[in-house]
């Protein structure tokens, strides 16, 4: 079954609800079925030959395709203005078969001097395991980025805004760099999500999720992704996930197209309560700084406005007393969930540097941003009075 292509002047509200439906459902039902199937049955032995071989279309094992699965790479493919998708069990698979699919021995990758901790450490550590040597850069600045491209790097992995510090790159200007260089450019749109900035349009080559975030936005299933154009890298990557076994299960996926549905209604009420938060903690005297990529005195705040369509839901800021302070903090909230991962209908925080980030060495975080000081705070879809409440209660015992 083929996924129903979208009407082009549907904006993205719509295409949240709707892109990935089938065109032939099989007894008209509205949501695209669950294919809870391992194998599919050929109707001749000629048949079976010709789907083998790629001659005739249709599906022959999960591992190689599956409707539900397709359903949702071509939701996401669609939210990303993408040509195709290739799902993964889990974000890490889809950066891992990036990484590991797209670069051989003796090639040189240039990535974003803050990562998630730990497509820091694939990077940094695993990598080199293979003979391909990674350089890290503050892609938050053109100019060390630029320099690192003179080396002809093969592809350059960035985030933007990065995980934890909220700091951006210039998508646009870093994709002209790198083809200039003759790399490919990847970008990691998780915080952002489709809904809020569109990496592709801004000439990246491709985007990874990790649907386990704001795309499924429940915290209940894990799940990644690859966005791309270029027929080429589908190939390839799909040849990876495929021959490695890193792919979704089809329930897995019916779960995170259910959460896509309402990927605006969520992400508008999380966005405009990261703000007001982020404008609460601002004037707090218990808090020394805050970083979000709305408020006027983030270092790139225009390079927001002009390459992202929302703010976004995450954000980071420094509790007065350090990372003693910071413990007060999270120890005292009752509302706000102490816990990794972000993107939730329910707000999350967390602390980077013993948690999400404890992996990458004490000083290479502190050269990043990423102090003991840091929090970070993933904003749900709760009252926005009932969250600044819990957060003015939590600070007071500081």
């Amino acid at each position: 079954m083929a996924a129903n292509p979208p009407e082009k002047n549907w904006r993205k509200e719509t295409l949240a609800i709707h892109a990935g439906d089938l065109k032939d459902p099989v007894f008209g039902e509205v949501s695209p079925p669950i294919f809870q199937t391992s194998t599919f049955s050929f109707a001749t032995a000629e048949a079976g030959a010709a789907r083998f071989s790629g001659e005739e279309p249709g599906y022959v094992y999960t591992r190689m395709g599956n409707p539900t699965v397709n359903a949702l790479e071509t939701a996401v493919a669609t939210l990303e203005s993408g040509a195709w998708a290739v799902a993964a069990s889990t974000g890490m698979a889809a950066i891992s078969a990036v990484l590991f699919g797209l670069l051989n021995r003796g090639d040189l990758l240039v990535a974003g001097d803050c990562l998630y901790g730990p497509s820091h450490v694939v990077i940094a550590g695993e990598l080199p395991r293979f003979g391909i040597e990674p350089l890290f850069v503050d892609a938050s600045d053109l100019g060390p980025l630029e320099k690192a491209l003179r080396r002809r790097p093969r592809l350059v992995f960035l985030e933007t805004p990065t995980n934890p510090t909220m700091k951006l790159t210039d998508i646009a200007a870093a994709s002209r760099l790198a083809k200039q260089a003759g790399a490919l450019l990847v970008v990691d749109n998780t915080f952002a999500t489709p809904y809020s900035q569109r990496p592709l349009k801004w000439e990246a080559d491709l985007v990874v999720h990790s649907l386990t975030k704001a795309l499924n936005g429940h915290s209940d299933v894990l799940g990644g992704m690859i966005v791309g154009r270029d027929p080429n890298l589908y190939k390839r990557i799909k040849r990876f996930i495929t021959l490695t076994g890193a792919v979704m299960d089809p329930h897995q996926a019916w779960l995170i197209l259910r959460g896509l549905r309402t990927l605006a209604l969520r992400l508008e009420r999380s966005q405009a309560n990261a703000l007001e938060l982020a404008r609460f903690l601002e004037a707090h005297p218990k808090v020394a700084w805050v970083r979000h990529p709305g408020l006027p005195d983030h270092p790139q705040h225009q390079l927001a406005q002009r390459q992202m369509e929302g703010f976004g839901f995450m954000l980071c800021f420094g509790v007065k007393n350090g990372l003693e302070g910071g413990r007060v903090l999270m120890n005292h909230l009752r509302l706000i969930t102490l816990a990794v991962s972000l993107g939730g209908v329910e707000s999350l925080i967390q602390h980077p540097a013993s948690m999400t980030h404890a992996g990458v060495p004490r000083q290479e975080r502190e050269q990043t941003g990423i102090t003991d000081d840091l929090v970070r705070l993933s904003v749900g879809c709760e009252a926005l009075a009932d969250l600044q409440d819990d957060l003015e209660q939590a600070l007071a015992q500081i």
